[in-house]
């Protein structure tokens, strides 16, 4: 907000800004609407969206640059533009493994790169409880939803309970779900931390992106409904496949306490 030298009334603050910003906006926008659905197939023409948010054809242009170098739509002279590719939603507020996750999008398997025992390293061994030189389970599993592959997954498992998961299948089975069989426990809770990340080389090949694209890096520790930690797990979603969500309730806050 200002204030008038004239009036000295409030009055509102203009936008200003270069195009570039204009531009971020707009495909902010559209962003949101690809990823809800709302638009769908062919994108609107450069006209009717200039229309729609009140800017030029030349801002218009540049917002759809920006998306089109995000991987979400495809330009081509005559044909128009048109959404290039999905992505999927995955909740924050809710404990499911990536299976239960696309539950209706499709098949989800896994690569297993890895499945063994391996002696855990020191900070392992502190968020899963377990004394040093202790042993944990390690498995690694590369994600797909049909042929696209999703995830890099790096599990560690306390001892006992990951040397039964290990004698189930790990292909076509969440590991959440194997934790809940082998123990007869449900899962509790999970402490996560949530950053952007580029993809080095060799993770951009298994990924199937390129080097440096975006990708998500979630670090999850669940734990039983005991509380005993089990699952330490650092997992690396491709950007252009996979959305975050959640619902977040606030709480009151100190001062309107009476």
């Amino acid at each position: 907000m200002q204030v008038s030298e004239k009036t000295g009334a409030t009055e509102p603050t203009p936008i200003r800004g270069q195009r570039a910003d204009r531009a971020r906006r707009v495909a902010d926008i559209l962003r949101h609407q690809i990823l809800a659905g709302a638009v769908a197939g062919t994108v609107p023409g450069e006209q009717e969206l200039a229309a729609e948010h009140g800017t030029s054809r030349n801002t218009v242009r540049e917002a759809l640059a920006l998306l089109r170098d995000e991987g979400l739509i495809d330009r081509a002279p005559k044909l128009g533009t048109r959404v290039a590719a999905r992505k999927f939603d995955h909740g924050l507020d809710a404990l499911l493994g990536l299976q239960e996750t696309l539950k209706g999008h499709g098949t989800v398997h896994n690569e297993v790169r890895a499945a063994t025992t391996i002696t855990a390293p020191p900070a392992v061994a502190r968020r899963l409880e377990l004394a040093p030189g202790d042993k944990v389970v390690y498995i690694e599993r590369l994600r797909f939803l049909a042929d696209l592959p999703l995830s890099l997954d790096l599990t560690y498992l306390a001892p006992d309970v990951g040397a039964e998961v290990l004698a189930h299948d790990l292909e076509t089975t969440d590991v959440f779900v194997l934790l809940e069989q082998v123990t007869g426990r449900s899962l509790g809770a999970a402490d996560l931390a949530l950053e952007a990340v580029a993809a080095d080389p060799h993770t951009a090949t298994t990924l199937d992106t390129p080097a440096g694209a975006p990708l998500l890096m979630l670090e999850r520790l669940t734990h039983l409904d005991d509380g005993r930690p089990v699952d330490l797990e650092y997992i690396r979603m491709r950007g252009d496949r996979i959305t975050m969500r959640g619902s977040l309730t606030r709480s009151t806050p100190e001062w309107k306490v009476l």
